[in-house]
């Protein structure tokens, strides 16, 4: 958690908060896209994570990339943005959130994949018709929306 976030979660508990950040499909040559089993929800979802001070969503989607999987983006798309009651989140430790999330695609990476920060357990690519069974909401919502 980012130092912002967690300085705001001192002042306000676990109350709602609204939580700015991007979300990273990364999609391999069979077109399996990329999913991270997360250490804190024990579901997978797709890379990504919170805005820090003074990034750009741009910025913010590189870097979680990056720090989640070990890959660097050449070129990220931008698909959409995504917000409202439906990206509502409780976190194990009772932390609420309603996610605003920025999509991009990641049209081209390089790097190989590691995990380098302690949110994952394991990273792994699915096909869309072999999806694993425990996927976070948010993830379930982004693949239904642009790949359905």
């Amino acid at each position: 958690m980012a130092e912002y976030t967690k300085e705001i979660r001192e002042l306000i508990g676990n109350r709602p908060l609204i939580l700015v950040g991007a979300t990273i499909i990364v999609m391999n040559d069979k077109k399996e896209i990329l999913f991270q089993h997360r250490s804190d929800t024990k579901e997978w979802g797709l890379p990504g994570g919170a805005m820090e001070i003074g990034e750009t969503l741009e910025e913010t989607a590189e870097r979680e990339l990056f720090e989640e999987t070990g890959l660097k983006a050449i070129r990220l798309k931008f698909i959409d943005i995504l917000s409202g009651s439906n990206l509502y989140f409780k976190y194990p430790n009772g932390d609420e959130v309603y996610n605003v999330i920025c999509v991009y695609l990641a049209e081209e990476t390089s790097g190989e994949l590691a995990m380098n920060d302690g949110e994952s357990l394991d990273l792994k690519y699915f096909s869309l018709n072999e999806l694993p069974s425990q996927i976070d909401e948010r993830a379930k919502l982004i693949i239904e929306k642009y790949f359905n």
